[in-house]
C-alpha cells in the first residue's frame, strides 16, 4: 500500500506531476482500491481518462468531460517556498557545489558578482540582500514560507517574476508581497488562482507596485476590481487570455492607470470600452483578439471630440473583426490618439492595395503620428489628405458640397461617411469642379511610367525602377520616396532628366501636379536630393 504525505490543504492546490500541471479536486479513497488517492484535473485534458467518475461514482467534477485522472500523493509535487526557489535559482542553497570551488556568476542589480567556495551563511546572506530583480519562473513556487523570512534574506527585491508556478490563491501572492516594502513589478501570469469574491480593504501591502501582470490567471473582471483597492499606485495592468467577457466600470480605483492590456479575451461587444473610458490617465489600451467588431463614441457628433478615453495616447486593435470604415471615423474623435494599430481586420481587404488602405486612415484620423508601427511623416499626411479631397470631391459635390460657403450643404450620409472632409477642405481649400474633371482613370496600361528613381547626392544609394501611374502626383511620389528610400523627416527636392534634354534637368516644383503635366516619359530618370 502506497502511503505518503498530503498536506492539510490538498484539495484545490495546485500541484506538478512531471512536467504536467494539475489542480487537486479531490483527496481520499477509491475502493475497492486501497490507500489514499488524489483526484486531479489537468490543465492539459489530453492528459487525463474521465470526468471525475469511477465505476459509477463520481468523485469531483472537470470543465472537460476527459480531463481528470486519480494518481497517487507521492506522484504530486505540491511545490516549495519562495526562498527555497530564489536559492535554488540563484545558486544560493546549502547543498550546492558553491561549497566546493566550482565557480559561478550572479547578476544583482546592475553588478556581476563571481564567488568561488561561498561557504560562509552570512555572505550567502548578503548575496540574497543585494538582489533588486528576481525571476523564478517555472520553479514550482507555491507558498511564501515561513513568516517574515523573505524580508529578513532580500530586503531589497523591487521586481519578482513569478510566472507559471503552483500558486493556488492570490493570499500566497499577498503573503510573499507583504515582506517585500519596495515591489513595483510583479508577473504571476501561468498561475491557476482563487482571487477574493469580496472586496479587498486597501492596505499596506502593494503600495509602489506599479506593474502587475495577471496574463493566463483565470481571473474576472469583477475580481479584478475587487482586488484594484489593494493596487494603489497601479500605472499597468495585464490580463491576457483570462475569458474576460464583461467589463463594469471602476469606481474609485485603478485612478492612476495608464496601460490595461485586455488582449485574447472575448469581450466581442465594442460597447463594453464605454466602461473604462472614464480612467483618468490611461495612455494605452491594447485590445488584440477581443472579438469587437465595431468602435463608437455616441457622446460626440461628426467632427467633434468625445469625452471618453481623455488621455488615450495609443491604441492597439489588431486581429479584430472591425469591418467598418465608420469604426476609424470614430477614432478621430478620441482626442489624444498618436498610434494605432489596426492590421488584421476585415477592414484592410477592402483595399487591394496597402498604400491606400494607409492613406485612407490616415486622412481619416487627423492627429495620428504612427500608424501600425510606421512614423506617418508630413509630406505622407499632406499626400493622404490632399488625395482623400480630390478622390471623394465628386461624392462631396453630388451630396450637395460647393467650394462657395454659401451654398455648401453636404448631405448628412455625406458627412458621416467622412467625417473629416469639411476640416480638410478648410485646411486645403474645398475642391473645384475642374479640378476633379480632369481626374483620369488609373486602370489603363498605357499611363504607367517606367521611371529610374537617383539620388545623385548620395552614391551608395543604388538606382531603382519604378512603375509610376503618370497621373500620380507629386506630393504622391514624395510621400513614396520618403518610404521606399527610409528617408528621415527633411524637404525632399525632385527634379528629372530625359534622353530628349540631353544634360538638363527639369525641377518638379510643385506637389499637386501630377507627372503628366511635366511631360515625363517612359525611361526618363527621376533625381532625388534632400
Amino acid at each position: 500500500m502506497m502511503t505518503a504525505w498530503v498536506p492539510s490543504d490538498a484539495l484545490g492546490r495546485r500541484i506538478l506531476c512531471g512536467t504536467e500541471y494539475a489542480t487537486v479536486r479531490y483527496v481520499g479513497s477509491v475502493p475497492p482500491t486501497a490507500g489514499i488517492w488524489l483526484g486531479v484535473e489537468w490543465d492539459d485534458p489530453q492528459r487525463g481518462k474521465h470526468n471525475g467518475t469511477h465505476e459509477g461514482t463520481q468523485y469531483f467534477k472537470c470543465r472537460h468531460p476527459r480531463g481528470g485522472s486519480f494518481i497517487r500523493p507521492n506522484k504530486a509535487n505540491f511545490g516549495v517556498d519562495f526562498l527555497t526557489a530564489v536559492k535554488d535559482r540563484y545558486g544560493l542553497n546549502d547543498e550546492q557545489d558553491v561549497h566546493h570551488g566550482k565557480e559561478s556568476t550572479l547578476v544583482f542589480g546592475k553588478k556581476t558578482v563571481e564567488f568561488v567556495g561561498m561557504d560562509s551563511i552570512i555572505e550567502q546572506q548578503s548575496q540574497l540582500n543585494q538582489l533588486v530583480d528576481i525571476s523564478v519562473r517555472e520553479c514550482a513556487v507555491s507558498h511564501a514560507g515561513q513568516k517574515e523570512e523573505i524580508s529578513r534574506t532580500c530586503a531589497n527585491i523591487s521586481h519578482i517574476n513569478l510566472s507559471k508556478n503552483l500558486m493556488s490563491s492570490w493570499e500566497t501572492v499577498t503573503d510573499i508581497a507583504s515582506q517585500v516594502p519596495n515591489l513595483e513589478t510583479l508577473n504571476i501570469s501561468e498561475n491557476k488562482m482563487k482571487f477574493p469574491s469580496t472586496s479587498i480593504s486597501v492596505s499596506s501591502v502593494f503600495l509602489k507596485l506599479r506593474i502587475l501582470a495577471l496574463n493566463q490567471t483565470e481571473i474576472t473582471w469583477t475580481e479584478v476590481l475587487l482586488c484594484a483597492p489593494g493596487w494603489p499606485a497601479l500605472e499597468e495592468l495585464y490580463l491576457t487570455s483570462n475569458n474576460i467577457t464583461v467589463l463594469k466600470r471602476p469606481e474609485n480605483v485603478l485612478q492612476t492607470l495608464k496601460l490595461l492590456d485586455l488582449s485574447d479575451n472575448q469581450l466581442l461587444d465594442g460597447n463594453q470600452l464605454h466602461l473604462i473610458a472614464h480612467l483618468p490617465r490611461l495612455e494605452q489600451v491594447i485590445l488584440r483578439n477581443t472579438g469587437i467588431s465595431s468602435i463608437h463614441f455616441p457622446d460626440a457628433g461628426f467632427g467633434c471630440k468625445t469625452k471618453m478615453f481623455p488621455s488615450l495616447k495609443r491604441l492597439a486593435i489588431n486581429d479584430n473583426k472591425i469591418s467598418q470604415w465608420s469604426s476609424i471615423n470614430e477614432l478621430d474623435k478620441l482626442p489624444s490618439l498618436q498610434s494605432l494599430q489596426c492590421h488584421n481586420n476585415p477592414l484592410m481587404d477592402t483595399e487591394k492595395n496597402p498604400d491606400t488602405l494607409r492613406q485612407l486612415i490616415i486622412a481619416k484620423i487627423g492627429q495620428l503620428e504612427v500608424l501600425n508601427k510606421s512614423e506617418i511623416l508630413p509630406a505622407e499626411r499632406k499626400g493622404a489628405e490632399l488625395d482623400y479631397r480630390k478622390i471623394f470631391g465628386n461624392d462631396w459635390i453630388a451630396a450637395g458640397g460647393h467650394w462657395n460657403p454659401e451654398r455648401n450643404r453636404p448631405s448628412e450620409e455625406f458627412l458621416a461617411a467622412h467625417p473629416r472632409y469639411p476640416s480638410l477642405c478648410l485646411k486645403y481649400g474645398a475642391p473645384e469642379e475642374g479640378e476633379l474633371k480632369r481626374q483620369q482613370p488609373l486602370t489603363l496600361k498605357n499611363q504607367l511610367l517606367t521611371l529610374t528613381i537617383k539620388c545623385p547626392d548620395k552614391p551608395e544609394q543604388k538606382p531603382l525602377e519604378k512603375k509610376l501611374p503618370d497621373s500620380m502626383t507629386i506630393q504622391r511620389v514624395k510621400g513614396l520616396l520618403y518610404r521606399l528610400l527610409k528617408i528621415p523627416g527633411s524637404e525632399l527636392k525632385l527634379s528629372y532628366e530625359s534622353s530628349k534634354l540631353e544634360g538638363k534637368e527639369v525641377e518638379l516644383d510643385n506637389d499637386l501636379k501630377p507627372l503628366q503635366f511635366y511631360s515625363i516619359e517612359n525611361g526618363d530618370c527621376v533625381l532625388v536630393r534632400w
